[in-house]
């Protein structure tokens, strides 16, 4: 690779376990917006640690997730929202299939699920007094039997279990369950340099991420999910604005695979950071590239964690949920990793950074629905053009907004502003959000 003649500075065994380890922590399928999806798991958690089906189910959230859960489609339902899900979960969910929790749902126990909510057994409510934005607490009630499950911090991270007076797990009180991991400091420089660097066998299992994203893509196409984007965009009428060429096909593959997401289709994506549409933003651009380009296996796979890794690493100091659409943090992965592809070094995939947070920040998210698919579109829009400008030697000046002319400062500019600055447009978002009045 191009990017190779760049003098590598190899990571220490150690360093490297630790490194894989985070990557597959941060990196699984999901079925379905993880955030529903998650409500679902710790509702199948505090069923089966009640050890029945219960006659009440009573659901406490943060703001976040309850942002991200109320417009997207619930899988294999036809339906939106929170409390199919949890009926869902409550009723068919396993705790060990993790963000897949709901793949053995049938017609018949999304009736069942139906009949649940309708007889007034799922309550769902703001928990108010928490600081965490990604918080789930369950709470499943049979008889005077009582069992309560809390995820918090991690999409599938229990921090507590309990039934009756057992308690059978309690993290309440570590700092952040994320944190306990011991997750590698991190910086660009070094995401590089082990993308580059690991023996390609330590990280094949990255591939895994473009057979299941691209084949959620390809399942789109066969379909009407949301707004269909994807599809849309292979039309007649669209190629001929667009050209039918690699930046169009990245656009359309994409979109398409977020569009089947959202809409609630059965169909599973590799995630990243607890988030299939950045998972599915990391991903796509970057196979789309190496396809189109006739680039090798091993390019492809370097490129793809590169892209993967970026992400996380923004992850690790924007948090979990936030005001920031999680496009704009995957979308810069992959940015770099399309740098990569077309031959660029460390310096050209960090003007690619610059170059993206210069152009996204402050992107709302305002829940996750089927709308996603055209902020997806933006972010590798986005990625596109910040690679190609850096492979041309441009990048924004320090001199100019928020960017720093050390790369990592521009990043924790970014999350800053999406972690701290932007709380009260996440406050806003949701006033407005669950203030709407309208039909569906």
């Amino acid at each position: 690779m191009a990017g190779m003649e760049n003098k590598l500075n190899t990571t220490t065994d150690w360093e490297r376990e630790r490194i894989i380890a985070l990557v597959k922590r941060e990196v699984m399928p999901a079925i379905g917006c993880t955030e529903p999806v998650a409500v679902a798991l710790c509702a199948a958690k505090a069923t089966e640690t009640l050890g029945g089906k219960p006659d009440k189910v009573t659901v406490y959230l943060s703001a976040n997730v309850l942002k991200n859960a109320m417009g997207v489609g619930i899988p294999g339902t036809g339906m939106i929202g929170l409390p199919i899900a949890v009926a869902l979960g409550t009723l068919t969910g396993k705790s060990g299939y993790q963000l897949e929790v709901l793949k053995d749902s049938t017609p018949e126990a999304v009736e069942e699920a139906k009949q649940f909510i309708e007889q007034k057994r799922v309550s769902i409510s703001l928990k108010n007094d928490i600081q965490e934005k990604l918080y789930i607490e369950v709470a499943c009630e049979a008889g005077d039997s009582k069992a309560v499950a809390i995820i918090a911090g991690g999409h599938t991270s229990f921090i507590y279990v309990a039934r009756d007076a057992e308690t059978i797990l309690d993290k309440r009180h570590t700092v952040s369950t994320e944190e306990t991991e011991e997750a590698p400091e991190l910086s660009l420089r070094k995401v590089y340099d082990f993308a580059l660097s690991v023996p390609l066998d330590d990280i094949r299992f990255i591939f895994e991420t473009a057979r299941l994203n691209k084949l959620a893509a390809e399942r789109s196409f066969e379909g009407e999910y949301g707004h269909a984007l994807g599809k849309m965009l292979c039309g007649k009428r669209e190629r001929a604005i667009l050209g039918d060429t690699v930046f169009s096909r990245i656009l359309s593959y994409t979109s398409a695979a977020c569009d089947a997401r959202m809409a609630g289709a059965m169909i599973p994506v590799m995630s990243n950071s607890g988030s299939g549409n950045q998972g599915i933003s990391a991903t796509l651009p970057v196979v789309i590239y190496a396809e189109e380009n006739g680039k090798a296996e091993e390019d492809l796979i370097r490129a793809l964690m590169l892209s993967h890794l970026t992400v996380i690493y923004i992850k690790q100091s924007l948090g979990r949920l936030s005001a920031l659409c999680g496009c704009v943090v995957a979308a810069t992965g992959s940015s770099c990793g399309i740098t990569l592809l077309m031959g660029g070094n460390y310096e050209q995939i960090a003007f690619a950074v610059q170059n993206m947070i210069a152009n996204l920040t402050g992107m709302i998210c305002d829940g996750a629905k089927p709308s996603c698919a055209l902020k997806v579109a933006s972010g590798v829009s986005t990625a596109v053009l910040s690679a190609m400008m850096a492979m041309e030697g441009k990048c924004v000046n320090p001199v100019e907004g928020i960017i720093d002319e050390d790369v990592d400062q521009s990043i924790r500019n970014l999350t800053k502003i999406g972690s701290q600055a932007m709380n009260e447009t996440d406050r806003m978002v949701l006033d407005i959000m669950t203030g709407k009045t309208y039909n569906r």
